[in-house]
């Protein structure tokens, strides 16, 4: 399942509503004829074009559905698996895939879904599938050096391509649009005559229209996250109006008194988090602030979500793009961590105190330096036995 923020669907719940996609996706394949090995091979010699169609439309529909759910800050897209490229072993595979599809008549899925209705030809090639995956596993060492050549890491076409997704999405679609007609004219003259499923021919000219439509809508779907990021490091931004401020004597009370109330999020560097971490922090940074684990904690009610970096400035930033992303009760801390260090870590009593407050104050500062850095100590051993837990990627495919 997807990564939706904010999450609709538990862990637990996820399974089965995975269960009720598979039989449904298992239902459509086999109503599609997707069951049926003339059906699927059509595409090899010409006579349909089935596959070819159903598999543009799902990408296209996939990808639409991708980057609106991004736009709109629905899917994580940070958790979303990019499957790694191995470009020579790629180009292997998609080969010996191809020459089994022709020659067996299925592809992994469709062959599950045909042995599924009883097709005999299908159960041997889900069997030779077996077969094809105990050999390559048992002879890995032997194609390990094809298999790891060449690799490209999590690529995404448009980065490589050096486009924006939006322009990518809409020559995609038009790609599409244009394979769906010049494929129909090959069926016209492979079969004699036009597929009766696209008569009368205006339908095609009405879906061809949706989709051009839908393309020229990705130009207005930009990346969000992007543009927000671009926005707050340029500086040019409002918002703070919006932000709260917490003095360092507040701030140092409430992780005395061990308020179960604040939530601290650090924009450092992780080396310097590691270095020294308030308690009750975690490590963000400017682009956590649009995933998933972001949107569980900054959602929580009756919670002061309190910023911090080394200066006021830096934690200025991940709170305006906090209220620019909806989150409220944001909290800046006066003067960022580097006061704080100075006024309450490693406080010095100048012993200069004249009036009662600057001596209140004074003694609550010298003792918040001596048990803040024993929280700090402690806090720090909690981390190390704890290790980390964030989301993973979502990892399928078909």
């Amino acid at each position: 399942m997807g990564p939706l923020v904010p999450e609709v669907i538990g862990n637990e719940l996820n399974f089965i509503v995975a269960l009720f996609i598979g039989i449904a996706f298992g239902f459509i394949l086999e109503q599609a004829g997707f069951s049926t090995s003339k059906k699927l091979v059509g595409l090899f010699y010409g006579y349909d074009f089935t596959v070819l169609r159903v598999f543009f439309t799902a990408g296209i529909t996939a990808m639409i559905g991708v980057i609106a759910l991004g736009h709109w800050g629905l899917l994580d897209i940070s958790l979303v698996y990019i499957n790694p490229t191995f470009l020579w072993s790629a180009l292997a595979g998609g080969f010996i895939m191809g020459l089994g599809f022709v020659i067996g008549g299925f592809c992994p899925g469709t062959s599950v879904c045909a042995a599924a209705i009883g097709k005999i030809d299908a159960m041997i090639f889900v069997a030779g599938s077996f077969l094809g995956v105990m050999l390559f596993a048992e002879g890995y060492p032997l194609f390990e050096k094809l298999y790891l050549s060449e690799s490209w890491g999590n690529v995404r076409v448009f980065e490589s391509l050096g486009m924006s997704q939006s322009l990518f999405a809409f020559l995609l679609v038009l790609v599409a649009v244009g394979a769906f007609w010049a494929t129909t004219f090959i069926e016209k003259k492979v079969n004699g005559s036009f597929n009766p499923e696209f008569k009368p021919v205006r339908i095609y000219y009405g879906l061809t229209a949706v989709a051009v439509i839908a393309a020229l809508l990705m130009f207005a779907l930009p990346d969000r996250k992007q543009k927000l990021l671009d926005m707050v490091n340029s500086g040019e931004y409002s918002g703070t109006e919006n932000v709260k401020m917490m003095t360092p004597d507040e701030l140092a009370f409430r992780i005395m008194d061990d308020d179960k109330n604040i939530q601290i999020f650090d924009f450092r560097s992780k080396k310097d988090f590691d270095s020294l971490s308030l308690p009750k922090s975690r490590n963000y940074t400017l682009e956590n602030l649009f995933e998933k684990d972001a949107d569980k904690f900054l959602s929580l009610k009756n919670k002061k979500n309190i910023f911090i970096a080394d200066d006021e400035q830096n934690a200025g930033k991940a709170a305006v793009l906090a209220v620019k992303l909806g989150f409220t009760d944001i909290y800046l801390l006066q003067g960022g961590l580097d006061r704080f260090k100075k006024d309450i870590i490693y406080f010095k009593n100048p012993g200069n105190a004249v009036t009662q407050r600057e001596k209140d104050e004074y003694r609550f500062r010298t003792k918040a330096s001596v048990v803040i850095p024993e929280m700090i100590s402690v806090y720090k051993e909690k981390q190390k036995s704890a290790g980390e837990n964030k989301p993973k990627r979502i990892v399928g495919g078909c």
